[in-house]
């Protein structure tokens, strides 16, 4: 399979200014230098992306993977190294890139796809297509100054997609559109795979790494750490990357900026008592304890459960449910009822999260936090899976005549 996208030894730093000069006097006085320290976002960072491969890059925050993608669609130019890249390229990186305020959508489409390399008889073909994927019919004709973020969003990735690329650079800005656009673009993705398109993601939404991405590539201080199928480097990542095992009892890794914090996850029982095992059909309440050491703006809570090969079952939200408060100031608890707990026997972990509303900004994330046990209960089937349909078998016979 031939690449297409090759990066080559690739390196990339930038200057760190400790203090500009503010005045005339204080560059005389200095003799027009500034201090300032380098710092190396990549690190001879080489790799081949197929074609027709959905490939994603993570890490943490300020570890070069952005650069990186914007080196290979051309924004960014390498220190040292080469980047190759066959076909067209199209690339959602910032959002509002390339929107220019005081046009409006119809004048900014006309304007974007040209430098996506689009000319006026093509995108007349595509413009109503263009805006009905954006849905902002009713809008076109309106200032982009005057657009929500996710309108940005809607509208510049309608564009991207819509030009015929070859390869589609994607840098995380979908989490700001709403579920249901989230859930169109997913289908878009689909759809791109199957059509050969190469699709390049950079991304911490780890559940959206697991499902869309064929390969995924670590990057970890501005060096490439690992490449390999989709699991096993999201496993790995989770594993080692993020510091400080859970100390105060959970099992897994944890990360966040810290101005809400999760004290802890606990499973609870019908009595409301905390514990480690529960049966199949039992009621269950998977309690999170948090604290807000500062006033946050609704916040979205959030939980999973995996089996212990690191098998996501499920990912509720309180943003699913509408259920996001509009502050929380102080100590707390969140608390998912379930009437029927429908794992089958086996042992689980379960992680919390609590980020801000559009999910780019993560305040604290337990990853498996818990681990429980789930014994035989109702329903009771013992031929293999992970969870029951809770259903009901009938078993009638034909009558002779039918």
């Amino acid at each position: 399979m031939s690449a297409a996208v090759t990066v080559d030894a690739v390196s990339k730093r930038f200057r760190l200014y400790q203090e500009r000069n503010q005045s005339l006097k204080a560059t005389l006085m200095r003799r027009g230098r500034s201090r300032y320290e380098e710092h190396w976002a990549l690190r001879d960072v080489s790799l081949e992306i197929p074609s027709g491969t959905t490939f994603g890059f993570i890490g943490e925050n300020g570890s070069g993977k952005s650069t990186l993608l914007k080196c290979i669609a051309k924004i960014l130019r390498p220190d040292s190294g080469h980047i190759s890249v066959e076909g067209k390229v199209s690339a959602l990186l910032e959002l509002g890139a390339g929107f220019h305020p005081e046009l409006s959508g119809r004048e900014n489409v006309y304007l974007n796809g040209s430098i996506l390399g689009l000319g006026r008889k093509e995108l007349d073909r595509k413009f109503d297509d263009i805006v009905a994927f954006a849905g902002l019919q009713r809008f076109i004709d309106s200032p982009v100054k005057n657009y929500s973020s996710g309108m940005y969003v809607r509208l510049g990735f309608s564009v991207a997609i819509n030009v015929g690329p070859d390869v589609l650079l994607v840098d995380e800005v979908l989490a700001v559109g709403d579920e249901q656009f989230q859930r169109k673009c997913n289908e878009k993705f689909l759809q791109l795979k199957a059509d050969g398109i190469t699709i390049v993601i950079v991304t911490h939404d780890l559940a959206s790494v697991r499902s869309l991405c064929d390969v995924v590539g670590w990057v970890d201080e501005g060096r490439l750490r690992e490449v390999g199928a989709a699991d096993e480097v999201v496993d790995a990542y989770l594993d080692h990357v993020h510091v400080g095992r859970a100390d105060e009892g959970g099992l897994g890794s944890r990360w966040g900026s810290g101005e809400v914090v999760v004290e802890r996850l606990e499973v609870l029982n019908v009595s409301g008592e905390p514990v480690t095992r529960a049966r199949t059909g039992d009621p269950v309440t998977f309690r999170v304890h948090y604290a807000a050491n500062q006033p946050v703006e609704r916040p979205v809570f959030a939980m999973a459960v995996h089996t212990l090969q690191g098998v996501e079952l499920t990912h509720p939200t309180t943003r699913q449910s509408g259920l996001v408060p509009e502050r929380i100031d102080g100590n707390g608890v969140v608390d998912l009822v379930v009437d029927r707990l429908l794992l089958l026997p086996g042992t689980y972990d379960a992680s919390a999260a609590v980020t801000d509303y559009a999910a780019l900004h993560t305040y604290d994330h337990r990853h498996r936090a818990v681990r429980f046990d789930v014994d035989p209960g109702t329903p009771h089937e013992t031929d293999g899976g992970l969870v029951s349909l809770g259903g009901t078998w009938r078993v009638a016979p034909l009558r002779s005549d039918q």
